[in-house]
């Protein structure tokens, strides 16, 4: 009879994560593990079941970009695949960003809504992007002191309700470049008590999101990053239409390929400025402190994710008169990928438990210190780690790892991503210099 070898499986990755669990453990006071471990057990559940499922069967499908009606009319109407609608659904119920504003857990809300994104992000095809930014557009909006804004949109950011809640997008790179955004080309010109900004933002992920928040030069300012301001902005009109911007075109991307990432033309958008008319990109640096965290979280839940399927693989097949899992060489290949995500983990949660002391305002000089230092250091490290952890997990598997129906190479081609984004390696070890200089923006 014909071999067919059976593929690696899921179960609960919350109850097959010890490590998530003894964090947890040691981290939270007793009262709060025993409230948050049903979520916990829950999401679990579901990233290893239905998400797991569903991001397999939903493996060819990408987002789909009309820009005009059937009577051509411009709608720039981007629709989001099967996957990505019901962890746009399941994030706003299961409060993937709210958690850490609703603060029923003071300080240690970071952690268990961070908990969550962990056990979720593997199974969303990198929905965490969005929500990253959200988080961050509500911490930025938070820090701004700009009440009218917090009041009409954070409400929106950190909902519940799937229907209400809006996601937001973070536009800051042009064709002159992502990180010295001080070339920006990017316009904002006075038009009566409103401003209206004119450009062209060369890379914006999640541009079917409802809001941003973006950087341009209000006329008359001077060169470099010191003439920026921070702008909000909506996406659409009251009525639905585009805000005076144009989709040109999705990005054709190596992977997240799930995330609708877009060219826009600003050409009159209408956008409101957040904090004064400069200092832009100090007033958008809260954002850039959260979502360079979350892409810490995604690293270390894909080396998790990929370990956990090398793990189940291992014990599957057979070479050699045994399986995998009792091959001495294969069992050190697998506990080095372990050891190096458990270290990725422990200094990613880090972070954030530091992160969730300063926003309950319980952290000393030094703690804060260390979390300006230990954010750039976390990211650039877990980034790189996480591709190299893919590729030798799709080593693991041997031919199956390079085949795109087993569902695995998307691992590697997911994570690559993961040192580009949010700053590039070079980029966040000049930011950690100047951390510790006390140089700061």
């Amino acid at each position: 009879m014909a071999f067919f070898q059976s593929p690696p499986e899921l179960g609960n990755t919350y109850d097959d994560d010890p490590l998530l669990q003894s964090f947890l453990a040691r981290e939270l006071p007793a009262e709060v593990l025993t409230e948050i471990q049903p979520e916990l057990r829950e999401m679990g559940e579901l990233s290893g079941g239905e998400l797991y499922r569903l991001k397999l069967a939903d493996r060819l499908e990408e987002p789909v970009f009309t820009p005009f009606d059937p009577w051509g009319n411009r709608i720039d109407h981007i629709a989001l695949t099967p996957l990505w609608e019901r962890a746009k659904r399941l994030a706003a119920e299961k409060g993937l960003v709210a958690t850490a504003y609703e603060r029923r857990h003071g300080r240690f809300s970071r952690l268990h809504q961070l908990a969550l994104v962990h056990l979720f992000e593997p199974s969303s095809d990198v929905y965490s992007c969005p929500l990253a930014m959200t988080d961050g557009a509500a911490r930025t909006l938070l820090s701004s002191g700009n009440a009218a804004l917090v009041v009409h949109a954070v409400p929106r950011l950190t909902s519940r309700d799937p229907a209400h809640m809006w996601t937001s997008g973070q536009w800051m790179t042009e064709r002159t470049g992502g990180s010295d955004v001080g070339l920006s080309e990017t316009v904002a010109k006075r038009d009566g008590d409103v401003w209206r900004l004119h450009g062209t933002k060369w890379f914006t992920s999640a541009a079917s999101s409802e809001m941003t928040l973006t950087l341009a030069r209000p006329e008359g300012n001077g060169p470099g990053g010191a003439g920026l301001a921070l702008f909000y902005l909506e996406t659409r009109d009251a009525a639905g239409r585009p805000n005076a911007l144009t989709v040109n075109r999705l990005k054709d991307k190596l992977g997240t390929r799930k995330l609708p990432t877009g060219e826009i033309d600003l050409q009159g958008t209408l956008a409101l400025p957040v904090a004064g008319l400069d200092g832009g990109v100090r007033a958008i640096t809260p954002l850039l402190n959260v979502t360079r965290l979350w892409n810490s979280v995604a690293a270390v839940a894909g080396m998790r994710r990929a370990a956990m399927l090398a793990r189940s693989y291992a014990a599957r097949r057979v070479a050699f008169g045994g399986p995998l899992s009792g091959k001495p060489l294969h069992e050190e290949t697998l506990r080095d990928v372990e050891a190096v995500t458990a270290g990725a983990f422990l200094l990613t949660f880090r972070v954030a438990a530091l992160l969730g002391k300063s926003e309950a305002n319980e952290i000393g000089e030094d703690e804060a210190l260390l979390l300006r230092v230990l954010t750039p250091l976390a990211k650039l490290l877990t980034a790189r780690q996480a591709v190299a952890v893919a590729s030798e997990v799709l080593e693991s598997f041997g031919g199956a790892g390079y085949v795109e129906d087993t569902g695995l190479p998307v691992l590697l081609r997911d994570a690559q991503v993961l040192p580009i984004w949010e700053g590039t390696t070079n980029v966040l070890s000049l930011d950690l210099l100047r951390a510790l200089s006390g140089k700061d923006l």
